[in-house]
């Protein structure tokens, strides 16, 4: 967990105000992050932040990441034989011929996968199986309902009354579908699903339910917790995806998506107090955000017990000290063009401009002051090591930790970086104590690109020791190599 900003609204009372939003406030798959594997349960925010509280905390999606797609499921409406749900059929074969092997009722949305080798249903073969799901939906209201479907590729049949919406006829690693049909309220509907395993890792998941606009409207709440930021169903290797600021996996923007970016400025016209949950596999633009919420908390993937560690982090149980490992740029305009191959402007060394959050940034809920610094000697022979000395101490009311970290530049070196992180420490200190902190800095630290050999190597001339709690707003002592 690493902090970005706080103008002291965390940590947050127990008893505090709140409402939870955003589209990953509530989404566990999310927390999973890519190239993962699939957790017996998974704590979202929204259950971390209830858990904590222990008070039914209010919720709305809000929004979605990118595009409008509100769907409201209505998969409750189904039922089969009277009773809830859809009546599941497997057979140990993919043409369903023969004695089935097993019979499950599923009153929630379908959501199979034999990742991790995970069986559909007990008794059902991991590979070279097929399956019928049939329901009959009975819709509460007129209107036209949606359809969601995600398979291998394997077969798959959807039909409605016995016309067929979707069927074998499209093949590929991952397949996605969505169709919809008129309802009418009170009528009934059968639904039959046929599906067959493919040659790959096998994928199932269906719901019905309607694409209806989003609430809001935060209510009577003080504080908005709002969860958001991308996802790795946007971000990832080769991802079917062609939405605004995302191509095949790839982003084509660094900016948080403008859906999140206007929800956020709306909420604040509404006169609440923000505090905006980033998750993300790597850098966002915030500047907007920056300057309208109240805190940012930049939570990553954050795996299973994610939503345990974010709430911990929100109501104060833990004090931050994470750090960020990449730079956080202001705008899309600080990168460089994708077609320079210089490093001018990339990442913390060779960045001149003022980034929105430098790299090694991260916030606290003490502080720490960088009382004094030394060197044992102000000269020294190149293949030297070189000792540093920190007082740091730790000003604030809490207990915390700070990550020292030592940066190191030589002075005259064209092109080269302005600055390289060469050591850090993270360091635990109770309120209102201070420790030294050493450093040995060997000569590897000092090593830059060397014209004239072609090669790292430590080279005679005048170095800045940097220090501090970030890449930036450091301070300096000076070194002589011989």
């Amino acid at each position: 967990m690493t902090l970005l900003k706080n103008n002291g609204v965390l940590p947050l009372a127990r008893n505090a105000s709140v409402i939870v939003m955003g589209p990953n406030a509530n989404d566990s798959v999310m927390q999973w992050g890519n190239y993962n594997g699939f957790p017996s349960h998974t704590v979202t925010v929204l259950e971390g932040v209830r858990d904590i509280t222990g008070r039914d905390i209010p919720y709305l999606r809000g929004c979605d990441h990118v595009i409008n797609n509100n769907f409201v499921s209505c998969f409750n409406l189904l039922s089969s034989d009277g009773k809830p749900g859809l009546t599941a059929t497997y057979w140990n074969n993919k043409s369903r011929d023969g004695q089935s092997v097993a019979v499950e009722r599923l009153t929630v949305p379908v959501n199979k996968s034999t990742g991790g080798a995970t069986v559909f249903a007990p008794g059902v073969n991991l590979t070279d199986f097929s399956a019928r799901y049939v329901g009959t939906f009975k819709p509460e209201e007129s209107g036209r309902y949606t359809m969601q479907l995600r398979t291998d590729n394997g077969f798959r049949r959807l039909s409605v009354d016995g016309t067929t919406l979707v069927d074998n006829s499209t093949k590929g690693n991952r397949n996605t579908y969505t169709c919809t049909f008129n309802a009418e309220k009170g009528k009934s509907y059968d639904i039959e699903l046929l599906y067959g395993a493919g040659d790959r890792t096998a994928l199932l998941s269906f719901d019905i339910g309607m694409i209806k606009d989003y609430d809001t409207d935060a209510g009577d709440a003080d504080v908005v917790i709002f969860v958001g930021g991308i996802a790795p169903s946007l971000e990832g290797e080769e991802m079917p995806v062609s939405v605004p600021g995302f191509r095949g996996g790839d982003r084509e923007s660094i900016e948080l998506p403008a859906m999140q970016r206007n929800l956020l400025k709306n909420l604040k016209a509404q006169g609440k107090k923000i505090v905006y949950v980033n998750c993300s596999g790597s850098a966002v633009a915030l500047a907007p955000e920056d300057s309208i919420c109240d805190a940012i908390l930049q939570a990553w993937y954050p795996g299973q017990a994610g939503g345990t560690a974010v709430a911990e982090v929100l109501y104060g149980d833990y004090n931050p000290a994470g750090r960020l490992p990449v730079t956080f740029y202001r705008d899309d305009s600080q990168l460089p063009d994708f077609l320079d191959y210089s490093m001018d402007g990339r990442t913390y060394r060779y960045m001149k401009d003022k980034p929105l959050y430098a790299f090694g940034h991260g916030l606290s809920y003490t502080t720490f002051d960088y009382e004094s610094a030394s060197l044992d000697r102000k000269s020294a022979k190149c293949g030297d090591n070189v000792n540093l000395n920190i007082k740091l101490r730790n000003a604030g009311k809490r207990d915390g930790d700070e990550v020292v970290q030592v940066y190191i530049r030589k002075e005259g070196d064209f092109g080269g970086p302005v600055k390289t992180l060469r050591a850090f420490k993270r360091v635990t200190l109770p309120a209102g104590t201070s420790r030294d902190i050493a450093f040995t800095l060997t000569p590897d630290a000092f090593k830059t690109y060397d014209q004239k050999s072609g090669r790292m190597a430590v080279t005679p001339g005048k170095y800045e020791i940097l220090y501090g709690g970030s890449s930036e707003n450091l301070k300096s002592l000076p070194l002589t190599l011989k």
